[in-house]
């Protein structure tokens, strides 16, 4: 048996609760991690409310939680890649299985080596903004050196390693924060940081390339006046698009309902000659072993506000989800 924070039923906070369940067992592609540490996400407090039923491979009673660092100790006949002892880090997000345990159940595909300067729970703060910031920024924007992004909320979880990761790739970068985290998104990175309590980006920031839509709200629309012609939106809030729909092999209805719910945003946009695109992270280990590299050379830098021991992990995600947080919450198991 092990100790896990399983989600019951959708819909009340008081539906997550710590239990025993039985030991995973694991497919030939798969392995068993002792977890270390988990990084918190703002999807984990959002799933519990249902926010994404339709969406996500999820079925109840479920283990929460989808980032993890931790050492493999049982690997699958098919792994080739890991052997029990490895340390390792990886996003399982919407495989189906979770992280909020002392074991859990990694696809071979999925994982990386730990970048060996990071401890465990540096490490598992990496996961899903590394690999969210890295499918927008260098996959779905092909985001080039002298570029100009605008990358919102700064200082949280994503704000923080997607300002390192755009001036990696030689952009420069536009953030909002409040006064009190100015110095952290400078050191950062940023090129250009604005007051949000003070000023409105919209009025601010002109002819950028690539915006990352991380502010729920209007934000979005906003954005499109700041952008020139043959720029992009890459939304990781929604509303979700067709294309989405299409990837995930939705029935026609759902194709039909998202295409609909993103009809407004994406005709406002095309005026403006810009593209939206709606993404869903898919978790990737050959990705996050390129941004292992770029940990292990100092080019990133983990940032974490607050770390909570495994009983305290339903404060954790309260925490979270008050929305103060510089960085990521980390939840340490071990």
């Amino acid at each position: 048996m092990m100790k896990a924070l399983i989600l019951k039923r959708y819909g009340k906070s008081d539906q997550l609760a710590f239990l025993d369940i039985p030991r995973p067992t694991i497919k030939s592609n798969e392995m068993l991690v002792q977890v270390h540490a988990v990084g918190l996400n703002p999807i984990d407090y959002m799933i519990p409310k249902g926010a994404f039923k339709p969406i996500l491979k999820f079925k109840l009673p479920a283990t929460m939680g989808s980032d993890l660092a931790g050492v493999v100790v049982e690997v699958g006949s098919r792994v080739t890649r890991f052997k029990t002892g490895d340390a390792v880090f990886a996003s399982i997000f919407d495989l189906g299985t979770g992280s909020l345990a002392e074991l859990a159940v990694v696809p071979e595909t999925a994982a990386a080596i730990k970048p060996a300067n990071l401890d465990f729970v540096q490490a598992a703060s990496i996961p899903m903004v590394g690999l969210t910031s890295w499918q927008a920024l260098k996959e779905r924007a092909h985001l080039k050196p002298g570029q100009k992004v605008f990358i919102p909320a700064g200082s949280g979880g994503i704000g923080t390693f997607a300002i390192q990761l755009a001036k990696y790739l030689g952009a420069k970068v536009a953030t909002t924060t409040s006064a009190a985290n100015v110095g952290l998104v400078q050191r950062l990175g940023a090129d250009e940081v604005i007051d949000y309590k003070k000023q409105e980006f919209e009025e601010v920031l002109r002819d950028y390339d690539v915006v990352l839509g991380t502010i729920r709200g209007d934000g979005i629309e906003k954005s499109l006046r700041i952008l020139k012609p043959k720029s992009c939106v890459v939304s990781l809030i929604g509303p979700p698009d067709a294309a989405f729909a299409r990837a995930r092999g939705m029935n026609f209805l759902m194709k039909f309902i998202f295409g609909l719910i993103s009809s407004k945003i994406i005709r406002q946009a095309g005026k403006r000659g810009i593209h939206y695109s709606f993404l869903f992270l898919h978790p990737d280990g050959h990705q996050l072993a390129e941004i292992g590299k770029l940990l292990n050379a100092g080019h990133i830098h983990p940032v974490i506000d607050k770390v909570f021991p495994f009983d305290e992990a339903k404060n954790a995600l309260a925490y979270l989800e008050a929305g103060r947080a510089k960085g990521k919450v980390v939840v340490k198991i071990i």
